[in-house]
C-alpha cells in the first residue's frame, strides 16, 4: 500500500505495524546473470543429478536418448534451443512420477574435426600426409576432448541436468568397439557390399558425403545444347538434342534417355547466321514444347518441323565426340524410356552419364541386362578421379580439372566445350544460375562422380526375409511423431532414397572393418575375426586397425595377409550416430531400449533420426525409439536467415549474459517450436517484460506467505465463495498443463499458467483480497483462507513453472523452504479433482463481467482527472437481468470492485451511464463515497469512528486492532 505514510500522517497514528504487509528478501529484480550460476553451483554441490536417480530408483522409467551434438565448437543458439527442450522434457517427466535420466553425448567422429585439423596443419604449413594415420587421429581425439568440455559448461549453463560425469561419446573405446560390431552385422547378413554408384564427391575434403552433409547455394553453371547424331531408323541422318549444365560429364555419356509421354518433332534448319553452330538443312530431334526455346538459343531464325518423331525407333545414336579426333568414343549411345525427362527445361531429352548422376545411374542399371544383350558394354567408366581430375577412362581429357583443390572450376567445361565445336556437335552455350550441391563444411561445391564405395542395400532380402526399405516403412507406422508431419517426411525420405553409402575416406572415424579376399573380391566371414576386432577397439580402441601390423593381427594365424585386401576407409558418421541407441541405450542399466523419444531438429529427418532408423532395422528389425519430436530453425527477428554479414546473430552466451538463461527458456517455451523459431532484442524484451510479471506475482505471494500458519487453515468447505472459485481454477489449470506437458506442447503449458498467474490472480483475485489480507483480523476466517488458498497455488504454479524456468522456481522455493530444499526433488501437485465447479465457474463469469463494466467507468473518471484512488468511489450498479441481480445481491460488490461502496439497482440505466457494448443489460453510475477516510484500510465510511475507542477506523478495523493489541499484551 503505497499511500500508508500519507494515511498515518492524515490520522496522526502509525497503523502500518499493524497491517499483515508482503514480508519477503526474494528480490523484485532478478539478477539472473549472477544468480543462476550461484544456483547451478548448489546444484552440482548437493549432487541433484544423483539426488534425482536416488527418489526414482523402481519408478517407470522415461527415457530421452540425446541426439549427439558435434564436438567442435561454441553452441549457437539452435543448440541452446535443443538442449532446452529436451531438459524441459526431462525435468518434467521426473516431477510427472517417472524415472527420467538423461544421459548427455557427443559426435566426435568424422569430417568436420577433421578439417578442423587439416586447417591447423595448413596453417602451420603443413599438410596432413606430413602425419601418419593414427598421430592425426589423435590430434582429432585431442580436439573433440576440448570441446565437449567447453560445451558441457555451456550446456549446464542453460540449466540442463543430466549425468554429465559419464556421457557418451561416438570415440570411446567401447563405443566404438560396438560401432564396429554393428558393421559387422549388416555384413554377416549379407547387407554391406561394395559397388560401384555415382556420389557426391567433395574434391577439397577427399570424400564421398551423404545428402545430410550437402546445402545447396547458387552457383553459375556453363550450359550446352549437343547434337548426337542417329545412327539407324527413319530419323538416321537428324541428330537428337541434349541439354546439360555439367560439359564436363560429356565423356562419360552413355546413353540419351526420353519419355514415351512426351510429343517429340522432327525439325529442320532453314536459316541462321554464317558463323552459327547450327546451320541450314541440319535436322534436329526435339520436344514440341521446346523446340522454339532451344532454336532461339541457337541463334536459328528460320525453321520448320518436318514430321512428328519416335525416339523409340532409334537404336542408337554416335556419341558428339565421336569425329573429334580424341579417340575412345567410338561405341554407340542408346536411347532409354525414362520416368524422370520432361519437357519443362532444356530439349526433351536427358543426356545419361551414369557415372555422374542417380537418376542416370538407375536408368543404365535398369537397362543394363537388355543392353548386354545388344553387345553393349554396360561397365560405367571412372572418369573422374578424386582429385576432380579426368582419368584415362576419358580420352583425350586426362589430367584436366572439374574443380581443383581449393573449390574453383577448372579448364574441364571449357576443354569439352571446345572438343564438340571442333567435332561440330554443339547447337548453342550459355550461362545458368541455379541451386546446386554444396559441402556444408568447405562450402565449396561437390561433384557427382562414380566410385567404389561401401554400401548397405535397401532392397536386398535380410537373410530371406523383409527388405531395409520394408522394415524401415513400417517401424515409421509403429512410430509416434510430434508433430505428425515429421510421419510423412521421413517416411518420403525413406521410400525414395537410394541404397545407403557408409565408405568415408578419411582417417578420423571408425573404420569400415572388414577384409576382402583380393581374388574373389568376397568378405571375409568368419566369427572368431569379428569377435577379435570388437575386443580390440574395446581395449584399444579404433586406432588399432591403422597401427602397423594390423592386417596380421586381426586376421590371426587362419589366414594368409598377403590374401586379403584389409579396408582403410572409415564409416559415415551418421552410421556411429544411428548406432548410439547399440552402445548407449543397451549398455546402460540406467536406460533402456527402445528409447521414449528422440528429439531433434526437422533436418535429422535426413539425418539422425533416419540413420538410427536404418541402422537399428538392419539389426533388429525395428526402430530405436517409440516417439520422435522435430523443433524448427531459429531465425533472425525479421525472419532472414542469421549471418555474421547482416549482423543479426544472437547467440545464447550473448542472451545468457545479458539477461540470463531463464529469459532465453521463456523464449523457447512460449514459442511454437515445431514451426521456425525467430529471436531478436524485441522479442527478447518481451519475454523479459513476461517474466518480471510473473516474477513480481511469485514475490508477491512470498510477502503475503510470511503470515501464512499451517494450524489456522480453513478447510475447503468452510472457504469463501471466491477461495472456492479460485481452487476451481487451480484444478482446471492442473488438468491443463497436465495434458499440454504429456504432449509436449510446452507454450501452451506456459501460457495457460501465465494467464492464470497475471489475469486470474494478479488482476484479479490478488487485488481484491488485498484488504481482506492486510487488514482483517488475525481470527478473520477470510484472510485465513486466503492464506490457505495461496500456499496451494504457490506449491502448485512453482512445480508446474520449474522444468520451464529452473531457476526462478529453485530460487522461489529456496526463499520459502530454505537451502536444503529443492523444488526440482518435488513432484508435481496432487490437485483435487472435487475442487472443480463448473456451476460456481458459470456464476462467476458473469459476475466478472459486472466487475469489467465497473473497472471501466471507474477508468474513465480517473482518466478525466475525478477520481483518484478506486476507494474514493461508490458507484451505482445498474442491472435489468433479475437472476443476475440476484446473484449480485449474494456477494460484497464493493469488494469485488475494490471501491468504498456499491449501490446495485434493477432495471434500466440512465443513458449517460457507463456501458460495455459486450455485456448487456449492466450500466455504471459514477458516484463518491461519503463518510469519513478510515486510517488504517483507507476506506471511506460514514461508520468511521463507530469504535469510541478507534475514533479514526472502521469497526473491521478496530475489531483487528483490538486482536493485534491483545496478541502484543500477550506475547
Amino acid at each position: 500500500m503505497s499511500e500508508t505514510d500519507t494515511a498515518v500522517k492524515e490520522a496522526g497514528r502509525d497503523y502500518s505495524k499493524t497491517l499483515f504487509l508482503p514480508k519477503t528478501e526474494f528480490p523484485m529484480r532478478a539478477g539472473l546473470p549472477k544468480k543462476e550460476p550461484e544456483i547451478i553451483a548448489r546444484w552440482e554441490n548437493m549432487d541433484l543429478y544423483a539426488r534425482h536417480r536416488q527418489a526414482a530408483k523402481g519408478r517407470e522409467k522415461f527415457i530421452l536418448h540425446d541426439g549427439p551434438p558435434y564436438a567442435n565448437g561454441h553452441i549457437h543458439i539452435g543448440t541452446g534451443l535443443n538442449k532446452i527442450l529436451k531438459d524441459v522434457i526431462v525435468r518434467s517427466r521426473q516431477m510427472m512420477g517417472f524415472d527420467a535420466n538423461y544421459v548427455p553425448g557427443w559426435d566426435c567422429h568424422g569430417l568436420p574435426i577433421e578439417w578442423k585439423i587439416e586447417e591447423e596443419l595448413r596453417a602451420k604449413g603443413k599438410s596432413k600426409d606430413s602425419v601418419d594415420k593414427v598421430t592425426l587421429r589423435k590430434m582429432c581425439r585431442d580436439f573433440a576432448t576440448h570441446w565437449m568440455a567447453v560445451q558441457t559448461d555451456e550446456f549446464k549453463r542453460l540449466g540442463v541436468v543430466g549425468d554429465f560425469k559419464n556421457p557418451y561419446t561416438t570415440m570411446s573405446f567401447s563405443a566404438e568397439a560396438i560401432i564396429a560390431g554393428e558393421l559387422l552385422k549388416f555384413a554377416r547378413s549379407g547387407q554391406l557390399y561394395r559397388g560401384s554408384k555415382p556420389v557426391m564427391w567433395s574434391v577439397v575434403e577427399k570424400t564421398a558425403l551423404a545428402e545430410a552433409e550437402v546445402e545447396y547455394q547458387d552457383y553459375e553453371s556453363d550450359t550446352v545444347w549437343v547434337k548426337f547424331p542417329v545412327l539407324d531408323g527413319p530419323l538416321a541422318g537428324a541428330s537428337v538434342v541434349i541439354w546439360t549444365t555439367t560439359p564436363w560429364t560429356i565423356p562419360g555419356n552413355r546413353a540419351i534417355a526420353y519419355a514415351a509421354r512426351i510429343a517429340y518433332g522432327l525439325y529442320e534448319v532453314t536459316e541462321a547466321p554464317e558463323d552459327n553452330w547450327a546451320k541450314p538443312g541440319d535436322r534436329l530431334v526435339l520436344a514440341d514444347a521446346l523446340a522454339a526455346e532451344t532454336f532461339e538459343k541457337a541463334r536459328v531464325s528460320g525453321y520448320r518441323r518436318l514430321s512428328d518423331a519416335d525416339p523409340s525407333s532409334i537404336s542408337a545414336c554416335a556419341h558428339p565426340l565421336r569425329e573429334a579426333g580424341l579417340g575412345g568414343y567410338d561405341f554407340d549411345v542408346p536411347m532409354l524410356e525414362g520416368e524422370h525427362v520432361a519437357d519443362d527445361a532444356g530439349t526433351g531429352f536427358v543426356h545419361t552419364a551414369p557415372g555422374h548422376g542417380r537418376e542416370d545411374f538407375e536408368a543404365w542399371m535398369e537397362n543394363a541386362h537388355a543392353l548386354r544383350g545388344r553387345g553393349i558394354d554396360t561397365a560405367i567408366p571412372y572418369t573422374v578421379d578424386a582429385d576432380g581430375a579426368f582419368t584415362k577412362d576419358a580420352p583425350g581429357f586426362t589430367g584436366i580439372r572439374v574443380i581443383d583443390d581449393k573449390g574453383k572450376k577448372g579448364e574441364a567445361n571449357k576443354a569439352v566445350i571446345e572438343a564438340l565445336v571442333a567435332a561440330g556437335m554443339l547447337l548453342a552455350r550459355g550461362r545458368l544460375k541455379h541451386q546446386y550441391p554444396h559441402s556444408w563444411r568447405s562450402k565449396k561445391p561437390v561433384i557427382f562422380r562414380n566410385t567404389p564405395q561401401w554400401f548397405v542395400y535397401m532392397d536386398e532380402p535380410i537373410e530371406g526375409t523383409d527388405t531395409l526399405r520394408q522394415r524401415a516403412l513400417a517401424a515409421i507406422e509403429a512410430t509416434r511423431f510430434y508433430p505428425p508431419a515429421g510421419k510423412n517426411r521421413l517416411r518420403g525420405m525413406i521410400e525414395h532414397r537410394p541404397d545407403w553409402v557408409l565408405s568415408r575416406q578419411r582417417a578420423w572415424g571408425v573404420p569400415i572393418a572388414v577384409f576382402v579376399n583380393k581374388q574373389t573380391g568376397e568378405l571375409l566371414s568368419d566369427a572368431a575375426v569379428d569377435a577379435r576386432i570388437v575386443n580390440i577397439f574395446a581395449e584399444e580402441g579404433a586406432d588399432a586397425w591403422f597401427a602397423e601390423g594390423a592386417k596380421a593381427r586381426f586376421l590371426g594365424n587362419d589366414y594368409d595377409p598377403e590374401e586379403w585386401e584389409k579396408v582403410d576407409d572409415i564409416l559415415d558418421v551418421w552410421f556411429d550416430s544411428g548406432s548410439t541407441h547399440a552402445f548407449v541405450l543397451k549398455q546402460r542399466e540406467d536406460l533402456k531400449w527402445p528409447a521414449d523419444l528422440y528429439l531433434e531438429g526437422s533436418d535429422q529427418h535426413r539425418g539422425w533420426f533416419h540413420s538410427s532408423l536404418l541402422e537399428s532395422c538392419g539389426t533388429t528389425g525395428r526402430a530405436p525409439y517409440e516417439a520422435v519430436l522435430t523443433h524448427g530453425f531459429v531465425m533472425a527477428e525479421d525472419g532472414r536467415k542469421m549471418s555474421k554479414s547482416l549482423g543479426n546473430q544472437v547467440t545464447p552466451q550473448q542472451v545468457i549474459e545479458q539477461s540470463g538463461a531463464d529469459i532465453l527458456r521463456l523464449w523457447v517455451v512460449s514459442c511454437d517450436y515445431a514451426e521456425d523459431l525467430r529471436i531478436g532484442p524485441e522479442i527478447l524484451k518481451t519475454n523479459a517484460d513476461a517474466y518480471r510479471k510473473l516474477r513480481n506475482t511469485i514475490r508477491w505471494m512470498l510477502g503475503t506467505l510470511a503470515h501464512y500458519r499451517p494450524d489456522e487453515e480453513v478447510a475447503f468447505d468452510d472457504m469463501p465463495e471466491l477461495e472456492r472459485l479460485i481452487l476451481s481454477g487451480l484444478a482446471r489449470l492442473d488438468e491443463t498443463v497436465g495434458r499440454a506437458y504429456e504432449a509436449y506442447d510446452f507454450k501452451r503449458a506456459f501460457f495457460a499458467i501465465f494467464n492464470f498467474m497475471t489475469i486470474d490472480l494478479s488482476a484479479e483475485y490478488f487485488d481484491i483480497r488485498k484488504d481482506a489480507l492486510y487488514c482483517d483480523p488475525i481470527s478473520s476466517e477470510r484472510r485465513r483462507a486466503a492464506l490457505t488458498v495461496i500456499d496451494r497455488l504457490f506449491k502448485a504454479l512453482v512445480k508446474w513453472l520449474a522444468p520451464l524456468l529452473p531457476f526462478t522456481a529453485e530460487e522461489a522455493w529456496t526463499s520459502r523452504y530454505g537451502d536444503k530444499a529443492s523444488v526440482h526433488l518435488e513432484l508435481f501437485p496432487e490437485v483435487p479433482g472435487a475442487w472443480r465447479d463448473e456451476k460456481l465457474e458459470a456464476r462467476w463469469e458473469e459476475i466478472w463481467n459486472v466487475r469489467r463494466v465497473l473497472m471501466g467507468a471507474l477508468e474513465v473518471e480517473r482518466r478525466d482527472k475525478r477520481l483518484g484512488s478506486s476507494l474514493e468511489a461508490a458507484p451505482i450498479v445498474y442491472v435489468e437481468d433479475e437472476a443476475l441481480s440476484k446473484t449480485l445481491d449474494e456477494i460484497d460488490l464493493a469488494e469485488i470492485a475494490i471501491t468504498s461502496a456499491v449501490e446495485l439497482r434493477k432495471g434500466e440505466a440512465p443513458h449517460q451511464a457507463f456501458r460495455l457494448p459486450e455485456v448487456k443489460g449492466v450500466a455504471v453510475m459514477p458516484a463518491m463515497a461519503r463518510g469519513r477516510k478510515c486510517a488504517r484500510s483507507w476506506k471511506i465510511s460514514p461508520d468511521v469512528g463507530a469504535d469510541p475507542d478507534y475514533p479514526d477506523l472502521t469497526p473491521r478495523d478496530a475489531a483487528a486492532m483490538r486482536e493485534y493489541e491483545r496478541a502484543e499484551r500477550v506475547g
